[in-house]
């Protein structure tokens, strides 16, 4: 049960005196930048806010330039919400340890726009057109009357950055523009975003990109390109695995592949596979066969098993590309 239920979100956000905020774990630009933005109005409109994210309560560095002053650990959050929020879970079990929170909320509002969601809240703001969730946020927060500041345009700017790949994905609409416009306008400062997210990495990362790029494997026939993290990487770069984001990017690149895919062990045995689509493989169609979810052209999901396994299970969902017409 989906659904885009504006009015009566802005209702109950309007009346509530404290709001309980969080994200999927493991968040990324879009995830943060939603769930502070909404925090930092929220705040501003003298409402009591508790914004967190599930274990592993780890702050990606990339993101320290948003107000994450604003978090507070998952076990601060109240027990019993009366109005509890999710920013870009497609899922409920991609709330961690907020997932029974959030199922005990008297009233959950599930902002996302990821279209393999099934709408798990009370009332929903699912839109898979929409780029990000933050262009969601930018929606809702005009149905608020809630005025954009310098601080809360940061925020949703770097979702919308972030979910769009600079506004280079195919999931770049003008609709996605003109919400960037009006961020700028507000006083988000894109070259501030820019800098943060992909032009500062720790220097092990330079040595880490040189092995993760050196084993890459391709398939010609399917049209996939791989390459995977070990733990073992992380300990000769010297580096965490919050930092190995881009890696993804790097991979992608390659001219004769259709798919990317990065594999980064997760422990217990366990894979998380990301990947990518240049558009004629519905990778978010794959991840839903595992257990994951995504879009067309960008999705993940976690994976029991080696690295090897992994990498067959996703080839047994592709098929060789056609012949190009010539």
């Amino acid at each position: 049960m989906t659904g885009f239920d504006l009015e009566a979100v802005v209702a109950e956000m309007a009346k509530a005196d404290e709001l309980v905020l969080t994200c999927h774990v493991g968040p990324d630009g879009d995830a943060l930048g939603s769930l502070l933005g909404v925090a930092w109005l929220a705040r501003r409109q003298g409402k009591r806010v508790y914004a967190s994210f599930g274990e592993p309560f780890t702050i990606p560095e990339a993101y320290r330039f948003l107000p994450v002053d604003l978090l507070v650990a998952p076990g601060a959050v109240p027990a019993e919400p009366g109005l509890m929020m999710s920013f870009d879970a497609g899922s409920l079990d991609r709330l961690g340890v907020l997932a029974e929170t959030a199922g005990r909320a008297k009233t959950l509002v599930v902002v996302d726009h990821h279209a393999s969601n099934p709408g798990f809240g009370t009332l929903n703001l699912i839109d898979p057109k929409a780029a990000a969730t933050a262009e969601i946020c930018v929606q809702l927060m005009a149905g608020l009357g809630w005025e954009l500041d310098e601080v809360s345009a940061t925020c949703f700017h770097a979702g919308l950055v972030t979910d769009t790949g600079r506004f280079q994905y195919s999931n770049t609409s003008p609709s996605t523009l003109r919400v960037a416009a009006t961020l700028v306008e507000a006083g988000a400062r894109p070259e501030i975003v820019g800098r943060h997210v992909y032009e500062e990495v720790p220097f092990g990362y330079l040595h880490l990109a040189s092995i993760v790029l050196g084993r890459a494997s391709l398939d010609p026939e399917l049209r996939l390109v791989w390459s995977w993290v070990s733990f073992a990487d992380l300990a000769a770069a010297g580096i965490g695995m919050d930092d190995t984001d881009p890696l993804i990017d790097a991979v992608r690149v390659a001219r004769e592949s259709d798919v990317a895919m990065l594999l980064k062990e997760a422990g217990q045995g366990r894979v998380k596979v990301s990947l990518r689509s240049r558009g004629r493989v519905d990778v978010g169609a794959i991840a839903v066969a595992f257990g994951g979810g995504g879009h067309h052209n960008a999705a993940g999901f976690t994976f029991t098993g080696s690295v090897e396994a992994a990498v067959e299970a996703v080839r047994g969902h592709l098929s060789p590309a056609p012949p190009e017409a010539g």
